[in-house]
């Protein structure tokens, strides 16, 4: 009798310890954010993306089951620096009461102009070292809010920043083996200017960076003098804008499709950049052999 109570003993305590175990339920409001949160998270998250793969964050309009998700999560994630111009709304009508961690915090931001005024860019996670801030805030947001499993978390996300790193390192590499005069993109928008600034590529659009935003006759006339004179003879679509105003521009100035970038919004599961080291590889690898 004495084996068997031992026995009880250790299935309470491996049945309380179950009990403990804690998962997290994280809202992220875009997918490149999500995916972040899965790394660094592991087991011990469950994420809900607010905006679908090759879904617009921009252009993105918040339904009832939106606020639904926030009002059961435990965490929610943005990238901030002015991207998702509707989550306030949604959190407030949502009924969330805890923190929302942004996770673009302590990035050296750049500046870009919009509509003649200088703004903040908003695409920070275009440059890998940019995204190992990313996935540091975002572990340090779930050891606070799980501190039973934060040693694991902090390895897995530790594990993450250390490849984001060496992601960031690679691209450097890559880039700087290409003569200086053939880094120049023409993309749909502009998404870019992090990876520009990180990798030396200089990149072109014909609207600024927000899928919203309208481009001119005389911006587009512009851009396509721009495109001769430096004789960019490709040009890129990206998953989550519409591509006929791009494609318009490359015709135009004689410049051929080079494929599709993912800026904004991962592909779906079966897709080329379902993971945000993916999306990052495929477009470092797809921009640096159009340059060839």
């Amino acid at each position: 009798m004495k084996g068997f109570g031992m026995a009880l003993t250790l299935v309470a305590a491996v049945s309380s310890q179950a009990v403990m175990a804690k998962e997290l339920n994280v809202v992220a409001s875009f997918t490149v954010l999500a995916d972040m949160a899965k790394q660094v998270g592991g087991e011990h998250v469950k994420v809900t993306s607010l905006v679908g793969p090759d879904g617009d964050p921009h252009s993105f309009e918040p339904s009832p089951k939106d606020s639904v998700a926030l009002s059961h999560a435990d965490v929610v994630i943005v990238s901030g620096l002015g991207m998702e111009g509707w989550m306030d709304r949604l959190v407030s009508a949502s009924g969330y009461k805890g923190k929302v961690i942004v996770a673009s915090q302590g990035v050296d931001t750049r500046s870009m102009e919009e509509d003649g005024k200088a703004i903040t860019d908003p695409h920070a996670w275009n440059s890998a070292e940019n995204g190992a801030i990313y996935a540091s805030n975002i572990m340090k947001a779930f050891i606070a809010a799980d501190p039973q499993d934060a040693p694991e978390i902090r390895q897995t996300g530790e594990e993450y920043v250390t490849r984001l790193k060496l992601l960031d390192s690679w691209a450097k590499t890559r880039f700087a083996a290409i003569p200086k005069a053939r880094r120049h993109v023409l993309t749909s928008h502009d998404a870019f200017g992090y990876f520009g600034k990180a990798y030396g590529v200089t990149f072109l659009s014909p609207v600024g960076f927000s899928t919203e935003a309208q481009a001119s006759a005389s911006d587009v006339a512009a851009l396509i003098k721009q495109l001769k004179a430096l004789h960019i003879k490709t040009y890129f679509i990206e998953n989550q804008t519409d591509p006929r105003l791009v494609k318009q521009i490359a015709a135009a100035s004689d410049a051929k499709p080079g494929g599709e970038l993912y800026p904004e919004a991962l592909s779906p599961a079966d897709g080329p950049a379902s993971t945000y080291e993916m999306a990052f590889k495929h477009n470092v690898e797809t921009i640096a052999d159009s340059m060839k």
